[in-house]
C-alpha cells in the first residue's frame, strides 16, 4: 500500500515537472527567441511592415487602404477621390455582426463564379467607372486598355497593390487633378513599379500607398 502511494507520488511530481519544463521552453523561452530574431534580422517585417510619413504611421505595405470622398447623404458607397491613385475593388470585404462595438474591415473574396451575373454586372460597372474616371481632355481610355485588377478584386479583398498597365493607366487624370505634368506623374509610377520577387515569383506590381506618399510630395513641391 505505502509503495503504490509512493510511487504514484514519484510520477505525479514527474508529471508535474515535465510540465513546468515544457511550459518554460514553449511558453516562454522559444516565444521569447523567435520574436528576438525576428526583431533583430526581420524588424520592419515583424512590426507589420508600417508605412510613414510626416513622421507618423499612415498604413501598411501589406494592407489595401481606400482613398474615398466623404460619404454624401443618400449614398450607401462613398465616391473614390480622383485626385489619388486608386487601388483594386473590394467587393469581397465583409462587415462585422459579431463584434458590433467596434467597425472593422473583415477580408474576404466574393467567391462568385465567372459566370455569376452579379460578379459580370460588378466588372462591367467597373470598368465603365475607370473608363469615365480616367478619361480627361485629351486623353480617352478605350475599354481594351483597362486590366483586369482595375474591375475585380483580389482574394483578401485588401490588395495594396495594383498592376504598373493599371497605374500608367491612372496617370493622366492624376496629373490634370493635381496640376502636374503627365510626364512628372508617369515618372512617379515608372519609379515605384517593383519587379517580381527574387525574379521569377509573382507579377510586376505597385503599391498604391507608397505611390500616394510620393504623389503628396510630389504635390507639396509643385
Amino acid at each position: 500500500m505505502n509503495n503504490s502511494v509512493s510511487n504514484t507520488g514519484r510520477l505525479l511530481w514527474a508529471g508535474l515537472r515535465a510540465l513546468l519544463v515544457l511550459t518554460l521552453v514553449t511558453g516562454v523561452i522559444y516565444p521569447l527567441a523567435v520574436t528576438g530574431v525576428a526583431q533583430a534580422l526581420f524588424h520592419d517585417k515583424a512590426n507589420g511592415s508600417q508605412v510613414t510619413a510626416d513622421g507618423r504611421v499612415v498604413g501598411s505595405s501589406l494592407i489595401g487602404q481606400s482613398y474615398s470622398l466623404p460619404l454624401k447623404k443618400g449614398r450607401t458607397t462613398p465616391e473614390p477621390d480622383l485626385k489619388w491613385f486608386q487601388g483594386r475593388p473590394q467587393n469581397g470585404l465583409g462587415t462585422n455582426s459579431v463584434n458590433t462595438r467596434y467597425k472593422l474591415i473583415l477580408s474576404g473574396a466574393t467567391n462568385l463564379s465567372a459566370d455569376n451575373k452579379d460578379l459580370i454586372q460588378q466588372v462591367k460597372d467597373a470598368r465603365a467607372a475607370v473608363i469615365k474616371d480616367n478619361s480627361v481632355p485629351g486623353y480617352t481610355v478605350r475599354a481594351s486598355q483597362v486590366p483586369a485588377d482595375a474591375v475585380t478584386s483580389s482574394g483578401s479583398g485588401l490588395d495594396p497593390d495594383i498592376s504598373p498597365a493599371y497605374a500608367d493607366l491612372q496617370v493622366h487624370r492624376i496629373a490634370e487633378r493635381n496640376g502636374l505634368s503627365v510626364a512628372q506623374v508617369q515618372k512617379l509610377v515608372d519609379e515605384h513599379v517593383e519587379g517580381r520577387t527574387l525574379g521569377f515569383i509573382g507579377e510586376p506590381r505597385v503599391n498604391v500607398l507608397e505611390l500616394n506618399i510620393a504623389l503628396k510630395a510630389l504635390t507639396a513641391k509643385s
